[in-house]
């Protein structure tokens, strides 16, 4: 499997990235070691710190300073993690109990703000104010995105568009921001450096649409969450909004009542109805569009490992079943 080749390619890198993880999680409150390297320790593939690395070493960075940028873009990561299953009253994650179903919604909130400020705190020692406000602007546009989100649960009236939107925000946002540390740091000029974020913008959104495709067809064990999960919290993704567009009235109807009602009971009708559109076929097409854009973005970057596990890893991304 490519990802499993790309993550042993790694492996040196990400192991130094790891123990700065661990070093770092460190708190003289008991909580906050415990619910940390709960989270930590509870599976998750590690992709947006290895994009940095990536990143970096795609574009000839020599220095240190990359692992300790993928240590934080992993807490800013885990903190929005914390914070989406208090939202969305999750209990599964990865296969595991959320650190909300565990130990209570005011813990995760306030261990998620711990992972945020610890990850602000180890920004400033890289000492570069792009770097400071590439990750400042990210978890901004993410709160932003996060809040979206909120807005559109249970609004059947939410278009391709805005749902584009929202998961830019959420989603794309901090896999741009990963390309982008890794450009900042190997000093590249301006066109590199925009090249290689607008290769995490697509990698990121396509990986969300796969996000949304296995939410009606993974297999559980697979991908770690309950099927149906998007539509028992009313979130009108791209399956859905397609599958109102193209099925007829009577589908419609039901696709924007189960939206609404956040009905979970209906998911056996709504994933026909998924099927009988089309829906997921054309959101798997929608995810390989982005993937194939973002190893456009890439053309101009010399031949090296590492820019070939980035153009796996966006075939990955649009192809994954978990």
């Amino acid at each position: 499997m490519p990802f499993e080749t790309i993550k042993q390619s790694l492996a040196s890198d990400m192991s130094v990235v790891d123990r700065i993880i661990r070093t770092r999680l460190h708190s003289d409150v008991a909580l906050v070691n415990q619910m940390s390297e709960y989270i930590i320790n509870n599976g998750g593939k590690r992709l947006r710190p290895a994009l940095v690395v990536l990143s970096a070493k795609a574009l000839g960075y020599s220095g240190d300073y990359h692992h300790g940028l993928a240590a934080v873009v992993e807490f800013i990561h885990t903190a929005t993690l914390l914070h989406d299953d208090v939202v969305d009253e999750s209990e599964l994650r990865r296969g595991q109990a959320t650190a909300s179903a565990l130990f209570g919604n005011a813990a995760s909130v306030l261990v998620g703000d711990f992972l945020y400020s610890r990850a602000f705190q180890m920004m400033v020692e890289v000492n570069d104010m792009r770097v400071m406000q590439t990750l400042a602007d990210a978890t901004n546009t993410i709160a932003e995105g996060e809040v979206l989100q909120l807005l559109s649960c249970h609004d059947a009236s939410v278009d391709a568009t805005s749902y584009l939107r929202v998961i830019y925000c959420k989603t794309a946002k901090l896999f741009e921001a990963s390309m982008r540390l890794g450009a900042i740091l190997a000093l590249v000029d301006n066109s590199t450096e925009e090249a290689v974020a607008k290769y995490g913008m697509h990698l990121g959104t396509a990986f969300q649409l796969v996000d949304d495709i296995l939410d009606y067809s993974g297999d559980e064990q697979a991908t770690g969450k309950n099927l149906g999960d998007d539509l028992s919290e009313g979130k009108p993704t791209l399956p859905l909004i397609y599958a109102m567009q193209h099925g007829d009235a009577d589908q419609a109807a039901m696709v924007k009542l189960a939206i609404e009602q956040g009905n979970i009971e209906s998911f056996a009708e709504v994933l026909q109805i998924i099927k009988q559109t089309g829906a997921l076929e054309f959101t798997r097409q929608q995810a390989q569009r982005e993937s194939n854009a973002a190893c456009a973005a890439l053309s101009t970057l010399p031949d090296t490992t590492y820019k070939r596990s980035l153009l796996q890893l966006a075939d990955f991304a649009a192809t994954r079943q978990f």
